[in-house]
C-alpha cells in the first residue's frame, strides 16, 4: 500500500455577533492515509448552538460535513460520511476523521450555528 502525506488545515468562523470560535494551536496536520486525524476549535458563547464542519478544497465551495450539538442540544447530530465524527465540550469541538485518505486534504472550517438543528 501507498502512504501519502496528507495536509489538513482549519479556520474558524464565528456567526453570531458577540461569539467567538477559533481554531486551536497545530492547526496545520500531516497525517499518512488509513491514519486518524483530530481537528479542534475552542470557542466562548453564551448560547446553546449547534456546531458544524466544512471543508473546501482549493477553488471550490465549502462542502457540508456535519453538525454536533452542544450544552443543552447535545442530542442534535448528524454527519455526510460515517468517517467524520464530532464531540463536543463546553468550550470546544472536536472533529475525528477516522481512515484519512488523500481526497481529504482539504481546508477544514469549525462554525456555529444559531438553532436547534
Amino acid at each position: 500500500m501507498d502512504r501519502c502525506l496528507i495536509l489538513i488545515l482549519i479556520v474558524g468562523t464565528g456567526l453570531v455577533t458577540g461569539d467567538n470560535i477559533e481554531p486551536d494551536k497545530g492547526t496545520e496536520k500531516n497525517s499518512k492515509e488509513t491514519e486518524t486525524v483530530k481537528l479542534s476549535c475552542s470557542y466562548s458563547t453564551s448560547g446553546e448552538y449547534v456546531y458544524l464542519w466544512y471543508r473546501q478544497y482549493p477553488n471550490k465551495e465549502p462542502q457540508y460535513l456535519l453538525y454536533k450539538g452542544a450544552r443543552s442540544r447535545s442530542a442534535y447530530k448528524h454527519t455526510s460520511d460515517d468517517r467524520f465524527q464530532s464531540t463536543t465540550s463546553h468550550t470546544s469541538t472536536e472533529l475525528t476523521i477516522t481512515d484519512v485518505r488523500l481526497s481529504d486534504s482539504a481546508l477544514y472550517y469549525c462554525a456555529l450555528r444559531v438553532g436547534a438543528q
